[in-house]
């Protein structure tokens, strides 16, 4: 590991613990003074009904009724066939669907196009991004990550870090972490090296950063964001925190393979700004009559930083 990214470990690594509410509450009194202080939290949610009424219930009733640090609470619904949105508005949240955000532009699917939209219909300084697929969910997610951006104006993105059990093992989740993130952080942005969870879902950003990234549109979002935000802050710019454990629903091998191929599309863009001969990932299903080769595009298209979007620059000097 660079010396660098030990100083940093030691400098930008931190416990949710570290920053008690009361902290948090006067830190955010300041920062709203200067314009930075108020707080968005977004929820990508697809077919989530089981577990985004919990975690939206814990947000509003923890954060926003017992006390203020959240100012808006949005679960942006990707297309659900289920009752994710009816189930996230009874539990107190604001309800959007993608397809009704920047109607000019056709959306795709993806979690980094919801992501992307979702600077449009949100007004914090702060960007705070849950997944909505979490269990046993703490607003220790939401106040941990959040923390050092009301209490640092020198920190612009901060990850969550934690445990992640695969069934009853322990330290066994994060799967394309281990055998696809991690080998091409470490290999090729070695700054990067640090982060526990790079693809984890949980993070908060300063919208002045965020608006001026470009989103890949598929699962390349965490990483593209990551090592883009390190060209244009700087590795100090960056934190992350302990949030505990991260429970969740985990995605089949198949499913983890097409993760992955995107994921990988995502860091050679940003490599060589090259193309695939063929960005498609063929995987293979047992029939009846033997293998059959199903074959899946690879997510290509990236959405261009929101400060270029006139929707959104007229939105934001109105």
């Amino acid at each position: 590991m660079l010396e660098e990214v030990e100083c940093w470990l030691a400098r930008r690594s931190w416990s949710a613990a570290d920053r008690p509410l009361d902290r948090l509450l006067a830190a955010r009194a300041t920062a709203g003074e200067a314009g930075r202080g108020s707080v968005s939290v977004v929820l990508p949610a697809l077919n989530e009904e089981a577990t985004v009424g919990k975690i939206v219930a814990t947000i509003r009733r923890e954060l926003m009724e017992k006390v203020r640090l959240v100012d808006e609470l949005v679960v942006i619904d990707s297309g659900s066939t289920d009752d994710t949105a009816k189930v996230a508005r009874e539990a107190g949240a604001r309800v959007v669907h993608r397809d009704a955000i920047l109607p000019r532009i056709p959306a795709v699917p993806g979690k980094g196009e919801v992501l992307w939209r979702s600077l449009l219909v949100t007004g914090g300084d702060i960007v705070c991004f849950i997944d909505a697929d979490l269990k046993d969910f703490s607003a220790d997610f939401v106040s941990g990550i959040v923390g050092p951006l009301l209490t640092d104006p020198d920190v612009q993105f901060v990850k969550a870090m934690y445990d992640r059990p695969f069934g009853d093992t322990a330290g066994q989740g994060g799967r394309v972490t281990e055998l696809v993130a991690r080998p091409l952080l470490n290999l090729h942005w070695p700054q990067l090296a640090g982060f526990v969870q790079p693809l984890g879902g949980e993070y908060a950003v300063r919208r002045s950063l965020l608006e001026r990234l470009p989103f890949p549109v598929g699962y390349g979002v965490e990483l593209g964001l990551l090592v883009d935000a390190l060209h244009t802050v700087g590795l100090d710019a960056l934190a992350q925190v302990d949030v505990g454990v991260r429970k969740h629903r985990h995605q089949d091998g198949q499913a983890l393979g097409r993760m992955a191929a995107a994921i990988y599309r995502t860091a050679q863009l940003r490599l060589s700004r090259g193309h695939l001969v063929r960005p498609a990932l063929t995987q293979f299903e047992r029939g009846a009559n033997g293998f059959v080769p199903r074959t899946h595009a690879v997510d290509t298209e990236e959405r261009p930083p929101m400060c270029e979007i006139e929707e959104y620059v007229s939105r934001r000097a109105a």
